[in-house]
């Protein structure tokens, strides 16, 4: 489903406890795909793309994270940057988090793991330990708080 980011909408993200915020974070990075590379920025409920849920988890691996909240939404683009080629995925979770994989394939020195969590929503208990993020402000999503980690591994 193209994620328009004029009119949010929380399709697919009805069953997170704060499913306002989740639709504009998601809107958040649509605006930031159209506006940064011209693309529609699309989702598609987790249950139909079961492998790149896995893919982001075996990523998260790296670090010994295993998100426990349930996927809702994900999606994928190769997007032709000045970096070269980059691989990004994108999974949307009930709790409100948002995961990014940006792989860039042909450059193993631009690549990492994105955590968003929408307005409202705790820090995960699998991530408090290990990551601090940084607020950032949002005309869609509010207060956006974020923080990565670089991908050392071949994915």
């Amino acid at each position: 489903m193209p994620i328009d980011f004029v009119n949010v909408s929380t399709a697919g993200l009805e069953s997170s406890p704060v499913a306002d915020a989740l639709a504009g974070l998601r809107a958040n990075e649509a605006r930031y795909f159209k506006n940064k590379y011209n693309i529609d920025f699309e989702t598609t409920p987790a249950s139909e793309k079961p492998e790149l849920v896995d893919y982001v988890a075996k990523v998260l691996l790296e670090r010994d994270i295993v998100i426990a909240s349930k996927p809702l939404e994900v999606t994928e683009m190769m997007v032709d940057a000045a970096e070269g080629l980059v691989r990004w995925t994108y999974v949307f979770y009930e709790s409100g988090l948002a995961i990014n994989v940006l792989y860039t394939v042909n450059d193993a020195k631009k690549r990492a793991v994105g955590f968003k969590l929408s307005m409202g929503m705790p820090v995960p208990a699998e991530l408090a330990e290990k990551f601090k993020f940084a607020r950032q402000k949002s005309k869609l999503a509010g207060e956006i708080r974020g923080s990565y980690f670089v991908i050392k591994g071949e994915y």
